[in-house]
């Protein structure tokens, strides 16, 4: 898997989690804010390059996006 599948991967889990968790817990709308941290990180990782699901994706050996083998 390489690092973009695995942080998208990871960001669909965290977003469908949290919409699950506030959809459960009617009472409990602050769910909501992880998948906005969610979406924020996506966004400006597009802009700035950095991604922390991605330098951990690299830390457990997914293969990088820009290698050939």
């Amino acid at each position: 898997m390489t690092v973009n599948n695995a942080v998208s991967a990871i960001a669909g889990v965290f977003i469908m989690g949290s919409l699950l968790a506030s959809s459960i817990n009617f009472n409990e709308p602050n769910w909501l804010w992880m998948t906005f941290f969610v979406g924020f990180m996506l966004f400006q990782s597009a802009f700035t390059g950095f991604c922390p699901a991605a330098m951990i994706c690299k830390a457990l050996g997914a293969k990088d996006d820009n290698c050939r083998s």
